[in-house]
């Protein structure tokens, strides 16, 4: 059976999503060559779901991946995020896109804090093809991940023609 390519890409970003919330550190650093098309598929996990998904860019501060004109205040700055992050009480997929060196010594010391949070609360922050040395300066305190945007797609064929 071939599934529609968007019922194909939605199941691919659900199990991406699957691995990020069964991680075994609070920070995961993943590497996506289709970023936009990741981010839809986990604003789309968030309305679907219910789940409580946060994107922060530079540009826009933190806001809600599920209700898009949510934003949440003082968090434009990438600190003032990440301390938002950690006094969360709830449960939060928090996911950074655009993260550029060189960060803050407090930056740096929130997110190794982030990594090592309790395992009380699920709390996941993502950084979305964080900077190569950033990942090699976090080492082992973080989850490396890819998406599997870059795998085959399946063909099918349509009036006559194959499509993706």
């Amino acid at each position: 059976m071939i599934l529609p390519m968007d019922t194909a890409s939605s199941q691919a970003g659900t199990e991406v999503f699957e691995q990020i919330l069964g991680a075994s550190s609070g920070l995961v650093l993943l590497q996506s060559e289709d970023c936009p098309g990741l981010l839809e598929q986990f604003r789309s996990i968030a309305r679907h779901t219910g789940q409580a998904v946060y994107l922060w860019q530079p540009d826009t501060g933190l806001g809600s991946m599920r209700d898009a004109h949510v934003r949440v205040p003082d968090c434009q700055r990438l600190g003032n995020a990440l301390r938002f992050m950690q006094q969360s009480l709830h449960f939060g997929v928090y996911v950074l896109v655009g993260l550029e060196l060189p960060l803050s010594a407090m930056d740096d010391t929130l997110l190794r804090q982030l990594a090592r949070m309790p395992q009380g609360h699920l709390r996941r922050v993502v950084l979305v093809n964080a900077p190569p040395a950033l990942a090699e300066h976090l080492g082992t305190l973080a989850v490396h991940l890819r998406s599997d945007d870059s795998s085959p797609r399946r063909l099918r064929l349509r009036d006559g023609r194959w499509l993706i």
